[in-house]
């Protein structure tokens, strides 16, 4: 016989489904509580608003709080006029405030002369939102399949989250460059990773064993580029013979390969000889192929990256300036390969013509030349 249901066991999972506040949920608590208590300690903090706060409760009543003439200190301890008037406000934008919850943020703050503390933990955290957020739209701009042009779009995320991480710097100046010591998750595959990728490096590789001359102006693609390990190799075997001015055809990239112990381990001479003869120019166009592919699965590891540090509560804000701007400086390195590779470098400023510095005076005795003896 089936026991019959106990609607108590309900309850009991919805409340195991509520997550634990975390820390920065009391340093909140402890501020507005500060605040309310002694209004006048609005003016000691900095560098925060409305929106570094994580609920919409809190954010409505630090709004109210900032924005409402600080009351008498006298007349603030006599009567709840001011903080009547907190709450009507916050209302405004959270419904679900209640005097009750006002009255208990003041019981549970510690000390209100440590409203600054308070201040500055609750803006770490907004650091590390922020930090996540722009992290999560970057991977969302790699991965969308609608752009038909995704890298300007993907350079355009990736600038506004270096906004972000300067910033932030600016609020929390390095201590020292310390870095994250929070795991680093594995590189992801380009986003178009697979046959086509392969084609593709294939035919770029053909095409420079066809045409050397073009090589020198694809100095922009590097091996870190390609999908496959052979590729890569063939790719710098094809690039140290052309530094070296040696003929370069199918043969000679065979036999540069030997010297790079690229032969062997399912990469047969037969199999290298037929990935080089099956030339499709222009190379420029393939190497532009490859380099846009490399771009994205880099932007999306940089993406994976930063939202790795920022959800480790461990790191400190300097910890996640720091592995930020690490993970965006490869980006950036990538960035300006891709800007010679499509000829989009932007022009550089004349440097300005220094006056000439004035020197000794010249006289005619300066210039007479001495007879000799």
């Amino acid at each position: 016989m089936p026991r019959p249901h106990d609607p108590r066991q309900d309850d009991h999972l919805a409340l195991d489904s509520v997550p634990v506040p975390g820390a920065v949920f009391h340093a909140e608590q402890a501020l507005l509580g500060a605040l309310l208590l002694a209004p006048h300690r609005r003016d000691t903090l900095s560098n925060i608003t409305a929106s570094s706060f994580s609920t919409a409760v809190h954010r409505a009543l630090f709004a109210a709080i900032i924005t409402l003439p600080i009351p008498a200190p006298d007349t603030h301890a006599t009567n709840t006029t001011w903080l009547n008037q907190v709450i009507a406000t916050a209302r405004e934008q959270a419904r679900a405030l209640t005097a009750l919850y006002v009255h208990a943020l003041i019981q549970v703050c510690p000390w209100p002369q440590h409203a600054p503390a308070y201040a500055r933990m609750v803006e770490a955290d907004h650091a590390r939102r922020r930090l996540r957020t722009g992290a999560e739209h970057l991977l969302h701009t790699v991965h969308g399949t609608s752009l038909p042009h995704p890298v300007p779009a993907v350079l355009a995320e990736a600038a506004t989250l270096t906004a972000a991480v300067d910033d932030i710097a600016t609020r929390f100046p390095p201590r020292a460059a310390l870095l994250p010591r929070t795991p680093l998750p594995a590189p992801d595959p380009s986003p178009d990773h697979g046959e086509a990728a392969e084609e593709e490096e294939q035919a770029l590789l053909a095409t420079a064993a066809a045409h050397p001359a073009d090589i020198g102006s694809a100095r922009w693609l590097l091996p870190g580029d390609f999908t496959q390990p052979l590729h890569a190799g063939l790719w710098q075997c094809l690039n140290a013979l052309d530094r070296r001015h040696e003929p370069v055809d199918p043969v000679t990239v065979l036999w540069e390969a030997q010297q790079y112990g690229l032969l062997g381990e399912g990469s047969e001479p037969n199999q290298i000889l037929r990935l080089l003869a099956q030339p499709a120019p222009p190379l420029e166009h393939w190497g532009q192929r490859v380099l846009r592919r490399s771009l994205l699965a880099t932007a999306a590891h940089a993406a994976r990256r930063i939202g790795t540090y920022a959800d480790d509560p461990a790191n400190t804000p300097f910890q996640l300036i720091a592995g930020a701007r690490r993970a965006l400086a490869d980006l950036g390195a990538i960035h300006t390969r891709w800007q010679h590779a499509t000829g989009a470098i932007p022009p550089q400023r004349p440097r300005p013509v220094s006056a000439p510095r004035a020197g000794p005076p010249t006289t005619t005795a300066a210039h007479a030349t001495h007879t000799p003896r």
